[in-house]
């Protein structure tokens, strides 16, 4: 029996999206070589919902959409968002940050008005950046074919914490004078 209930668990586990009590009956009979109905395995899944409903666990065993699937705690939610944010941060490319920072200061901009900018093709870096809701489509351009315009989104305020993209350093604030090429004239 503690044999069964582990399966069950870790089939839980490893299925990505949820699994079924249908699912999970035809993985122990081919798994196990058992005879086991749905109404057992359903009453097998309330065992292991028990167990993981116990104080001392960061998991709950959830049914939802007649799927069951781990989810972390509520109590565990704010340093998982700090997990996943910290990992946004670090996947941002170079090309993704330069396109990030031409948007930034040029929106709304097109796509082909990045690509100038750039010289290089902008598609997969956009898309990175709307995936991570950086940016955002603000709307359509009024040009022939009416290419979508970017802009930086809510979620970029937050992470950079400005206010609005008039908030962002002006160039003269991050070019130092020591910096410059060349003699300065009188």
């Amino acid at each position: 029996m503690e044999d069964i209930l582990l399966n069950i668990e870790a089939v839980i586990f490893a299925a990505e999206e949820g699994i079924g009590a249908n699912e999970i009956k035809q993985i122990l009979q081919d798994a196990l070589v058992i005879e086991i109905n749905k109404q057992e395995v359903v009453e097998l899944v309330k065992k292991v919902q028990e167990k993981y409903a116990r104080e001392d666990q960061i998991f709950d065993l959830r049914e939802i959409s007649g799927q069951y699937q781990f989810l972390t705690k509520e109590r565990y939610h704010e340093a998982i968002n700090q997990l996943q944010a910290h990992k946004d941060r670090k996947k941002l490319s170079q090309s993704a940050l330069e396109t990030l920072a031409i948007i930034a200061y040029q929106q709304p901009i097109t796509k082909l008005e990045v690509e100038q900018i750039r010289g290089v093709n902008c598609d997969y870096s956009i898309q990175r950046l709307l995936e991570k809701k950086l940016i955002q489509i603000a709307g359509k351009a009024t040009t022939i074919g009416k290419p979508l315009l970017y802009a930086t989104s809510d979620q970029f305020m937050q992470h950079f914490g400005i206010n609005s993209a008039k908030d962002l350093p002006q160039l003269k604030d991050i070019v130092a004078e020591a910096n410059s090429i060349g003699e300065a004239i009188d």
